[in-house]
């Protein structure tokens, strides 16, 4: 019998050790983690430098409240601000919570409701998250969602077509990469016409980063491919290098919308989180660093293409170190096998597998997690194409 609410479809893994690309089970075998807790853990598990500081952190204090002054909050939203289109930060526990506080930052700046978000979308699992969300299967079985969301084709430019007399637009919310969707890439002339439509109707753009920022496509933010200046993003999982942490960035104009008693968390932003972000911030925002998750990246890519050239699969896509596999039949058992190869992947619906290796992978792990891919999709494709 187990205490815990049965919310989750669990694998019989049970991972009792990890560091850096490798997870081990209570058995003893050894995986290539390329889950890496949801895109959490982008600098690997128990980074050393993010471990010291919350060691440190741990014979300070701990936790104060939001009643006090606090200088690490200060200094990590001063470097999420330099590294972003944003000026202020939020700090909130995850990425749900930043996608709420986002929408009601928009809906209290604007004095407007309706919010624009689209098709096969994830935004979390609060109310607000949920009816943001644009996927049916998030919200079976919860009653009435909060009204004002309208969802548009993610992708089609043309689509913002229909909303040309709208006037009560508060923002339009979107993900670059559609992670929970299938691991789907906004196009730039998508992306353009969103930002513009923003701007003629004066809308605000609220970009989730939670999958893809902090480095994880191979610029400190999934936007910055594309020259967009949001006014509002959303960060978590990767924040905090596990340590459960999320943050809203907005522009300075916003100010005022967010005013003493406005909104609030108890554990928002806490000691041992700011610590945590601090130091992944500190490694994850250096040039350098971002300029070989692109090059690891595109090798991750190269060797995709190259070496799984079965029938089985329909396409490969993605950027940085976040990779999708669209597959021609549901990807569960061959998900199951490469757990039995030893290597930890993830699914992005029905049919594509997702790759989310740590930002520190080396090239020999992403060669050794393909020929393990190699292995599975050969069993289940007989002729190459």
């Amino acid at each position: 019998m187990s205490y815990l609410f049965q919310a989750y479809s669990r694998w019989n893994i049970h991972i009792k050790q990890a560091k850096g690309t490798i997870a081990v089970d209570e058995n003893g075998k050894t995986y290539l983690d390329f889950v890496q807790g949801i895109a959490v853990c982008n600098l690997g598990h128990c980074p050393d430098p993010v471990a010291a500081a919350i060691k440190k952190q741990l014979d300070d204090v701990w936790h104060v409240s939001n009643l006090f002054q606090n200088g690490l909050q200060e200094t990590v939203a001063q470097k999420l601000a330099n590294n972003s289109a944003g000026d202020l930060v939020f700090f909130c526990n995850s990425g749900a919570e930043a996608n709420e506080a986002a929408i009601k930052l928009a809906r209290k700046h604007t004095q407007k409701t309706k919010i624009i978000t689209f098709q096969q979308s994830f935004h979390g699992r609060t109310y607000a998250g949920m009816a943001a969300t644009g996927q049916e299967k998030i919200k079976h079985g919860f009653g009435p969602m909060l009204t004002g969301f309208h969802y548009l084709p993610y992708n089609e430019p043309d689509a913002f077509n229909e909303l040309s007399d709208e006037e009560d637009i508060a923002a339009v919310m979107l993900e670059t990469i559609q992670g929970e969707g299938g691991v789907i890439p906004a196009s730039g002339e998508f992306l353009q016409e969103v930002q513009a439509f923003c701007r003629k109707k004066q809308a605000l753009l609220i970009i989730d980063e939670v999958q893809t920022g902090i480095g994880r496509t191979g610029k400190a933010f999934g936007y910055q491919h594309e020259g967009l200046s949001p006014d509002i993003i959303t960060v978590a999982k990767g924040l905090g290098s596990g340590f459960p942490v999320g943050a809203v960035i907005g522009k300075q104009d916003l100010s005022a919308a967010f005013s003493p008693g406005s909104h609030g968390t108890t554990f928002g932003g806490n000691m041992l989180a700011m610590a945590a972000a601090n130091a992944t911030l500190d490694i994850i925002f250096e040039k350098r660093f971002l300029d070989e998750v692109s090059e690891k990246g595109e090798c991750l890519r190269e060797e995709l293409q190259s070496m799984l050239q079965f029938p089985l699969v329909k396409e490969i896509r993605g950027k940085g170190l976040i990779a999708g596999i669209e597959c021609k039949k549901p990807v569960q058992p061959l998900i199951e096998e490469l757990q039995t190869e030893g290597l930890l992947v993830l699914p992005a619906g029905p049919n594509v597998i997702r790759l989310l290796p740590p930002l520190t992978v080396e090239k020999h792990e992403i060669t050794e997690a393909v020929e393990k891919l190699n292995n599975v999709f050969s069993r289940h494709s007989t002729v190459k194409q």
